[in-house]
């Protein structure tokens, strides 16, 4: 399992033209996940081999669209998705993980120490809640609701220029054409997750700069 688990990691990791010093990082995170997810309910899905691609590779399917970005907010980070594999991937970046469940921060904690991120900050509060001394020029947010209430109980997280980069597991063409006026498009991008078949997209959204 552990051969199969490694090569499986270091396949995505080749796919996506990622560092393959980050698989054994990886598997320390997914051993973990396995171990905590049987008495804490993590995540649906049970086995390590699954979570690679549903869950590893997913998430870092992103990552070449965070470069322009120093400070990322994963809002209902959940398992720590997409967060802790983008921290492992990104070191010289901070992210805070925000979710309001305490058995999956506390898991989150784990992690941290465990993985010894230190560019990890864990934070226990729903996001409408959350007040950041520092506002994030990114949020990110893994199958969120709907776009439009996403950005809503999350616009105070952001700096002025701030973006939201917002994963979906289907199209989202009706939920765009339903943003209000202030929110615009930047970017949408069909990702291409490796082991992966199911549609996942990804939308960059800005404010709309009021004009003076």
């Amino acid at each position: 399992m552990a051969d199969r688990l490694e090569a499986k990691i270091q396949s995505g990791l080749t796919f996506l033209n990622l560092n393959a010093a980050l698989t054994e990082p990886l598997q320390r995170y997914l051993s973990l996940l396995a171990k905590w997810n049987k008495p804490y309910n993590l995540t649906a899905v049970r086995q390590p081999l699954e979570m690679v691609s549903k869950h590893v590779m997913d998430s870092l399917s992103i990552a070449s669209h965070l470069t322009p970005y120093q400070r990322i907010c994963d809002v209902g980070t959940g398992a720590g998705l997409p967060g802790i594999p983008l921290a492992l991937c990104f070191p010289e970046k901070n992210f805070v993980l925000l979710d309001s469940n305490g058995k999956k921060t506390r898991f989150l904690y784990q992690v941290r120490q465990q993985l010894q991120l230190d560019n990890v900050d864990i934070i226990e509060s729903r996001a409408e809640e959350y007040q950041p001394k520092i506002r994030a020029d990114a949020v990110v947010t893994r199958a969120f609701s709907d776009v439009q209430r996403m950005c809503k109980v999350t616009e105070h997280l952001l700096n002025s220029t701030g973006v939201w980069l917002a994963m979906k597991a289907q199209t989202i063409d009706t939920e765009i054409a339903l943003l209000d006026s202030s929110i615009q498009l930047c970017e949408q991008v069909t990702l291409q997750v490796p082991g992966l078949d199911d549609v996942r997209q990804l939308a960059v959204l800005k404010r709309v700069e009021r004009s003076k």
